[in-house]
């Protein structure tokens, strides 16, 4: 049995929705060793092409079955096939050995065979923030999304929330293929026309048995229901967190319908769960599919979560995944395909305030969700924490523990049981408090940020007895703070996989969010936590993801044929570079080379900005793209037939040249790489025309410095309707000596009075 502090270390990681994937591996790479003794069987993503199924063969399901047959013989009445898949790509899933799955891979018309392994999710007032206004505006002019499904690859879904209430919707449309599923804890009448899919998916989960029942898709975890209300919940008078964030609580979409596929709890997830959720969904006939979920960057073919997504984009569906919660380091963005949506976290304009006063003097301003109000609780000791596992009575009672590397509510608990009379969490990865996520701490407690926490440290190394005091206003401030910044935990590019290609796309809120929760989960995710609550507050790029699903819902509303390439154009090339001071957004990643406490979100940072629903709905033009778009790009990368045909079974092989190498894909942002041997890159985008009337666009670029940016033409005529025109940009290295460590940042924005345009432009240089 797993040690306390190992059950809480497990739960804070999942509390705080980082990702950690480990990887889908190739079974052609295993290495072989010696069988010493019979080898357990584990869950493998058997990747076929369906064009290659022998004739004699009736069904492709029979193919599949003769293939484990013969690879896999064992005397068994029940098959070992978990799930077949046919519409977002095309294969199953199976238990086999090691030895089983290396022979397997090599049979003819298996295209690749991967080994599944367990990974982890990544975990009011944002509407508001980002301008949506029951009155006016977007809600209004898109019925607030009426009728447009989202699908969610998550947890489960708890029905009965407020949140999820179809009241004043009519039926769901008829081309609609899904439905609820009844099982144990779930009754498919709870479903309703808010609520009008319900799966659950479990088979590809080691040692899973389901023993003849259905699987629920009962949420026991909190997340599925908090990011599917996020984005499309009902209407919500009073919601809140006890007395914090009190108010109207909306979806970003909140007449959208929602459809839950659940392949999480709170172990983890299965990659051959999650791509038989997607392959339901797409399947089912859902517009867009909302997926907090990721892995260690890794090249698309030996991604099968990629695949599968290239796999819905094909079908049409429009498909958003988080960007990961590691950073502030770079190169940590992870979901990093051009078909999908990737989304990193900022802030709104709200803070949960709380002090810590030392003593000497001086006031450390914080972040909390403690219920109980306090201008000053009495001075106590102040000492380091050492190990949870090391947290007695003899250590910790009547003394206030300072957590370094941050804490949540759960490590809380856990000090109040060794009597501890407060906790403070410093954030080493949020430099100001605007970023630091709130905690419902049972006893005393706050979030510092990094630089208060350097404070913190100083005056603990200075005084011989450190002391502090608690003060706890319990109130919730709106519109007092510099917002959005973009969050220090949130992932940042360079791309790994693809450095031409800039990642994340957008930034969106995700730090303290206010959301629907589930009856069965703790307000901590912890289970030593007795406290429920109908509405919690959380943060990650699993909260910031829902967030696009809903505003692509309203989009998808208006233009509902619209690609989803044009969709997440209309994101990109509309979103905000400016906060609410009228300034630049800022990072708040606190990294060893920030000096000054005050620097830029660049592109790597933030994409191309903060999303702006209002103008998302009218970006005028977009850059569009489709399947043959991506080949050329996946050509670009040099993959092989055989590893393309992984996405397209019928591919042959490369007959156009991407002019740009991948950097040429028709992408709403530029990242350009400059080495030894090339000091000009040429690329080309071209832009459709969705708005009404005719229009003329002047280009403006802001060129990044030791680089000079010619457009041609610079004055782009539209008259017609979906009319496209294509425009080339020179980038011409001007740096002398060596920049390989070096970014540079711009962007190439076509103007109008009604319109802007804008694409963010990286420029890199390297050996």
């Amino acid at each position: 049995m797993a040690s306390i502090t190992t059950k809480l270390l497990h739960h804070l990681a999942l509390f705080l929705f980082l990702v950690q994937l480990t990887g889908l591996v190739l079974a052609s790479k295993i290495k072989s060793h010696a069988a010493l003794k019979p080898q357990p069987p584990s869950t493998y993503i058997v990747h076929a092409n369906h064009l290659a199924k022998p004739p004699h063969f009736a069904t492709l399901e029979d193919w599949y079955h003769s293939i484990v047959a013969a690879h896999s013989p064992r005397p068994t009445n029940t098959s070992r096939i978990l799930y077949t898949y046919d519409t977002v790509m095309q294969g199953f899933a199976v238990q086999l050995t090691g030895d089983e799955a290396r022979r397997m891979s090599g049979t003819p018309g298996v295209a690749a065979v991967y080994e599944d392994e367990m990974f982890y999710l990544q975990t009011t007032r944002s509407p508001g923030f980002v301008g949506l206004d029951p009155k006016n505006g977007v809600w209004n002019e898109t019925n607030f999304g009426d009728g447009v499904i989202i699908g969610f690859i998550d947890t489960g879904i708890w029905p009965e929330s407020s949140s999820f209430s179809d009241n004043g919707l009519g039926p769901v449309r008829a081309s609609w293929k899904g439905k609820c599923v009844d099982a144990d804890d779930f009754n498919a009448s709870l479903c309703n026309n808010k609520l009008v899919g319900a799966k659950a998916f479990r088979a590809g989960r080691a040692g899973s048995k389901i023993c003849g029942g259905v699987p629920s898709p009962r949420d026991k975890d909190g997340h599925g229901t908090h990011v599917s209300s996020t984005a499309a919940g009902a209407e919500v008078p009073d919601a809140g967190l006890h007395m914090f964030s009190r108010g109207t609580a909306w979806g970003l979409a909140p007449k959208a319908r929602i459809a839950m596929y659940k392949a999480c709890d709170i172990d983890g997830c299965s990659g051959a769960d999650i791509i038989a959720a997607v392959d339901a969904a797409v399947k089912d006939g859902v517009d867009i599919i909302s997926m907090s979920l990721g892995g260690q960057p890794r090249s698309f073919h030996s991604d099968a979560i990629a695949i599968a997504t290239f796999g819905a984009e094909r079908n049409g569906v429009f498909v958003v995944l988080a960007g990961g919660n590691a950073g502030p380091g770079a190169s940590t963005v992870i979901n990093t395909a051009p078909w999908m949506a990737t989304v990193g976290a900022a802030t709104v304009d709200r803070l949960f305030p709380s002090n810590l006063t030392l003593g000497n003097g001086a006031v450390l301003a914080g972040q909390s969700l403690y219920a109980m109000q306090a201008k000053g609780t009495a001075m106590m000791p102040l000492v380091f924490s050492g190990s949870p596992g090391d947290w007695t009575p003899d250590t910790v009672m009547g003394k206030i523990v300072v957590c370094m590397d941050g804490a949540t509510d759960a490590h809380g608990i856990l000090l109040q049981n060794a009597g501890g009379a407060g906790i403070v969490g410093v954030d080493p990865r949020e430099w100001s408090r605007d970023g630091t996520t709130a905690y419902a701490f049972t006893l005393p407690g706050l979030a510092l940020s990094y630089t208060a926490g350097e404070k913190l440290r100083a005056y603990m190394a200075s005084e011989p007895n450190p002391v502090g005091s608690f003060s706890f206003g319990c109130e919730t401030v709106i519109s007092k703070n510099r917002a959005p910044v973009v969050a220090g935990f949130s992932s940042r590019g360079p791309n790994q996989i693809v450095p031409e290609l800039l990642k994340p796309d957008v930034v969106a809120p995700g730090v303290s969010i206010l959301a629907a929760w589930s009856g069965d989960a703790s307000v901590s995710g912890d289970f030593v936590d007795g406290r429920r609550t109908a509405y919690n507050i959380i943060s990650g790029t699993s909260m910031a993801c829902p967030h696009i699903a809903g505003i692509a819902a309203l989009i998808k509303k208006k233009y509902p044929s619209w690609t989803p390439a044009m969709l997440r154009s209309a994101l990109m090339t509309t979103a905000w570079t400016i906060d609410n001071r009228g300034r630049r957004i800022r990072d708040n990643g606190a990294t060893a080379d920030l000096n000054d406490g005050v620097r830029v979100a660049t592109p790597l940072v933030a994409g191309a900005g903060y999303v702006h629903p209002d103008l998302a709905l009218d970006p005028g033009l977009v850059y569009d793209a489709g399947k043959r778009d991506y080949v050329d790009f996946l050509c670009a990368l040099n993959y092989t037939a055989e590893q393309l045909r992984l996405f397209v079974p019928d591919f042959v092989r490369c007959t156009r040249t991407l002019a740009g190498g991948p950097a040429g894909l028709n992408y709403p942002s530029f990242a350009v790489v400059f080495d030894n041997r090339t000091a000009i890159r040429t690329l080309t985008r071209t832009l459709t025309k969705v708005s009404e009337e005719a229009e003329t666009y002047n280009v403006i670029v802001k060129t990044p410095k030791h680089v000079k940016v010619t457009v041609t033409p610079t004055t782009l005529v539209f008259k017609e309707p979906n009319e496209r025109k294509s425009y080339s940009v020179e980038f011409r290295n001007e740096a002398r000596g060596n920049r390989k460590t070096e970014w540079g940042f711009g962007h190439i924005s076509w103007e109008n009075e009604n319109h802007r345009v804008r694409s963010p432009v990286a420029c890199h240089w390297q050996n």
